[in-house]
């Protein structure tokens, strides 16, 4: 199981509990919905923090690969001129041999 999986059902298992514990509880109805508004409010911010956090792990991630695909692309054309001179060297090599067998 994945850690986001996880986080995820531990976050809808710890809401689910302070739902039931707050519906349970012995108050008045006026005192448990405060404490329901309390909670939400609690959680929303909670859930924007993570939000917010995830949003930023993944523009870093993004970025990451970014400028790994960069280096990549230059180490690719890099290694296709080098191929590139080599391959000329060697033809023009052969030319020079085979015309003095000539």
């Amino acid at each position: 199981m994945s850690k986001s999986k996880f986080a995820l059902g531990a976050f809808f298992g710890a809401i689910a509990g302070v739902i039931t514990g707050l519906l349970t509880a012995p108050k008045s109805g006026k005192e448990t919905r405060a404490d329901l508004k309390v909670k939400k409010a609690a959680v929303a911010a909670d859930v924007a923090d993570k939000i917010k956090t995830a949003k930023a792990e993944a523009n870093d991630l993004a970025s990451d690969v970014k400028d790994k695909a960069k280096s990549t692309v230059e180490d690719v054309k890099n290694n296709a001129d080098d191929l590139r001179r080599r391959t000329e060297r060697a033809v023009e090599g052969a030319k020079r041999g085979f015309r003095e067998n000539e």
